[in-house]
């Protein structure tokens, strides 16, 4: 998400406003962000952001980097910076120093979701009505496929139940996950539920190192008595993703992190998923002088 070849099929809604920071002469942090007036996002066309550096970089150099930051930020008369976080799970190494320095600087946390997340190395316990739900798949014959063309899926069924059930349309176009499926045709991936070779489900998976997410899950108004869903979702729990260290089915929430939808998060519960939280932290961009005494 962080490469400019993703990042940009949106450019024309953001103002962008991503930085990079040097020491002497060599990058060794990228902060991907946009601006509104004088607040900076860590950029709001993506799902999770905040500072990206080197993994060889140590506390205190992470400390120095971030305090680079917000005083470019103050200087440039920029007052605020919000910043959500990446996921612990999609880190390749622990990398929690943002969020300390969260504390150190009195960030305010403004919001936190709850990611309903499959621990692939725990050994996956499926619910009864998941188990019952897959079996209705078996029973009805379902198939599977994986496809490379998204026309199916999001005409057919997932703008289509957007439309109908939440009044709104996918956050990405038709036009534009196919972009950058050709852009990124390994991390991007279609899976389609086929019934008498008609379209009834599908999920599309954002793919990186350690973690198989459904960024999108849908299925016709016959998916329960169908089983298609589950049929789907423990067919890539157990087979195509069986590798991954996680299976993120994401948020369930509503109403910025406030509340939950009850059925939604008893579905993902019922693969065997669990909460891992995303914090979403606003930092004044004048503060970073607290961090003048912080190594002893």
């Amino acid at each position: 998400m962080f490469q400019r070849e993703f990042m940009e099929y949106h450019s024309d809604r953001f103002e962008d406003f991503s930085l990079m920071v040097f020491k002497n002469e060599k990058l060794v942090a990228v902060l991907p962000a946009n601006r509104k007036g004088n607040k900076l996002f860590s950029h709001q066309g993506l799902s999770y952001g905040g500072l990206v550096f080197q993994e060889k970089l140590k506390f205190k150099e992470v400390l120095l980097v971030f305090q680079s930051v917000l005083k470019h930020l103050n200087d440039s008369k920029i007052k605020e910076i919000r910043i959500k976080l990446l996921p612990s799970i999609y880190g390749v190494i622990p990398n929690d120093e943002l969020q300390y320095l969260a504390f150190l600087l009195d960030a305010k946390l403004s919001r936190r979701d709850a990611l309903a997340v499959v621990n692939m190395n725990a050994g996956i316990k499926y619910s009864k009505d998941r188990i019952e739900g897959s079996k209705r798949g078996i029973k009805n014959n379902l198939v599977i496929k994986e496809v490379e063309d998204f026309v199916e899926f999001w005409n057919t069924i997932l703008i289509p139940n957007l439309s109908n059930k939440h009044n709104t349309n996918p956050v990405h176009s038709l036009a534009e996950i196919t972009m950058l499926k050709s852009k990124f045709p390994k991390n991007i991936r279609q899976f389609n539920v086929y019934k008498n070779k008609e379209i009834v489900a599908g999920t599309t998976i954002f793919e990186t190192k350690n973690v198989a997410h459904s960024q999108y899950i849908s299925g016709n108004e016959n998916k329960n008595s169908l089983g298609s869903l589950d049929f789907l979702h423990t067919n890539l729990l157990d087979e195509i993703f069986v590798n991954k260290n996680y299976f993120d089915f994401g948020i369930s929430n509503e109403n910025k992190g406030r509340n939950v939808n009850q059925g939604l998060q008893y579905w993902k519960e019922g693969f065997g998923a669990r909460t891992i939280v995303q914090d979403f932290y606003t930092f004044e961009t004048n503060s970073y002088t607290k961090l003048n005494k912080v190594m002893l």
